[in-house]
Parts: C-alpha cells; sequence; structure tokens
C-alpha cells in the first residue's frame, strides 16, 4: 500500500492504518530502535509505541514521507528509553556512538533555548547539504540510524577502515563549520 494511503486511513481514523503501517515499516523501525538499544523486546515495545504516536499525532499531521515521520517517532522513543536505562543497561555500540560525535558537537547542557537548538540543526543540515552524497549517506548511516561500521561498510561496499576514516574527516569538518558558524563547542 502507497504511503498516501496509509496516510488516509490515519485520517479517516481507520484501525487498518496501523496494520498497514506495520506490514510496510516494522522491520524498517525495529532496526532503528535495536540499534540504540541492542535489546529485541523493548525494540519490539518501542515500534508498538511509534505506531500508536503516530495514530495520536495523525492527524492533525499530514507527513510528507511517512517512513522519515515513524523513523522520527521511533528513534525519539528509542533515545528516551536508552536515556531511562542508562544507569541499569548499556547499549555499547550506541555508547560509542555518543561518544565520537561527542567531540565535534556542543552538548544539550550548553544550549540555552530551543531556538539555538533548531539553529545548530538547521546549521547541520546545511552542512550535510553541502557534503559529497556518499560521504552524507555513510555520516547519517552512522550517526541518525545507529548503524554498525561493518554494516555500513557492507552496504557500500567498502572496508571499515575507509568507513572511520570518511567518518571521522566528517566529524572533524563539522566540528570546524560549526565553530566557523559560532557555536561554542
Amino acid at each position: 500500500m502507497e504511503d498516501r494511503e496509509i496516510i488516509q486511513l490515519y485520517f479517516a481514523r481507520n484501525e487498518r492504518a496501523i496494520e498497514e503501517t506495520s506490514k510496510k515499516y516494522r522491520h524498517y523501525c525495529t532496526r532503528i530502535a535495536h540499534n540504540i538499544l541492542s535489546n529485541a523486546e523493548d525494540s519490539e515495545e518501542c515500534v508498538n509505541d511509534a505506531f500508536l504516536g503516530a495514530w495520536e499525532a495523525i492527524p492533525p499531521k499530514s507527513p510528507d514521507k511517512l517512513s522519515s515521520f515513524l523513523g522520527r517517532i521511533t528513534r525519539n522513543i528509542a533515545l528516551n528509553r536508552f536515556d531511562y536505562y542508562t544507569a541499569r543497561k548499556r547499549s555499547k555500540e550506541f555508547e560509542m556512538i555518543l561518544d565520537e560525535l561527542n567531540d565535534c558537537l556542543s552538548s544539550t547542557d550548553n544550549v540555552e533555548s530551543k531556538y539555538e537548538e533548531e539553529q545548530m540543526a538547521g546549521a547541520i543540515s546545511k552542512f550535510l547539504e553541502s557534503m559529497k552524497e556518499d560521504h552524507r549517506n555513510i555520516f547519517l548511516r552512522r550517526y541518525w540510524y545507529s548503524d554498525s561500521m561493518a554494516d555500513i561498510a557492507s552496504r557500500f561496499s567498502i572496508s571499515e577502515s575507509k568507513t572511520k576514516s570518511v567518518l571521522f574527516r566528517t566529524r572533524k569538518k563539522l566540528h570546524n563549520y560549526l565553530k566557523k558558524e559560532g557555536y561554542v563547542l
């Protein structure tokens, strides 16, 4: 079923919308959650919560791209759960990803307002748009989808060493770009 048809089901408040969403996007959303949480049961709960979140958000929202909309909801729920569980359970892979980005981004404690967060997000988007497409996709696979180095290397048919190198250089460029834009890092 096409995304626009699924969205129409949401607007009609037809419960089949969740069934169709699940058929089309369950694997995609589960992978996002699992890359953050490294736990199948928690990931499944996040996906179910994300589908409920979509049900509650549509309408009034009408997403342009349903996959991105669901991915963002799933990711936010998984990140919230990760924060909640951090003291007891830890995803080593996701902590490593956060550590990698730590050097080129300021912490949320240094960002004083939602406006400044949005400005920084806009600056990062602008930076990503200026990158070569393959480097941008590698960066997004690592830091948005939380893919492992091995998965990224396999997806782009490059070595893990090249993957690490591309990510290192991209983080360094991002750090310099944000400093140039006036962000305190």
